[in-house]
């Protein structure tokens, strides 16, 4: 492996119609997960998710647009001012603003290896293509 790799995000493998983009595998990233998320305006169906079956915590950061982000109940703004780490076991539902948001979602399990997840592998099939 090369010692760096420069993508571009619009050009790297992506699942569930384009917005998952599998930038973690893309980058020959092995250390913690890493993805970009593109979400339209106002999306209302980004999964309520806590990570407690693997133990993950997130960081959260808007790259592009803005939007909120529900943590227990209570929602903070997710833009290019704000960031949000967010523990295993905690709920969180991402809502995007009127401009869309793409996130950058960072991911790992405190004080252990990380363990890719499948759907983040490059070439894994799309589980929403027919």
């Amino acid at each position: 492996m090369s010692d760096y790799t420069v993508k571009k995000v619009d050009e790297m493998e992506a699942v569930f119609s384009g917005a998952f983009k599998r930038a973690r595998a893309e980058l020959g990233v092995e250390s913690f997960g890493m993805q970009i998320i593109d979400m339209p305006p106002n999306y209302e169906n980004y999964p309520e998710h806590d990570h407690a079956e693997d133990g993950q915590e997130e960081d959260v950061l808007a790259l592009r647009g803005g939007g909120e982000i529900e943590i227990h109940g209570e929602r903070f703004p997710l833009d290019g001012d704000h960031v949000a780490r967010v523990a295993s076991g905690t709920k969180r539902k991402v809502w995007p603003g009127p401009d869309g948001i793409r996130l950058l979602v960072l991911g790992g399990k405190p004080g252990a290896t990380y363990e890719p997840p499948e759907i983040s592998k490059l070439g894994v099939p799309d589980p929403m293509a027919s």
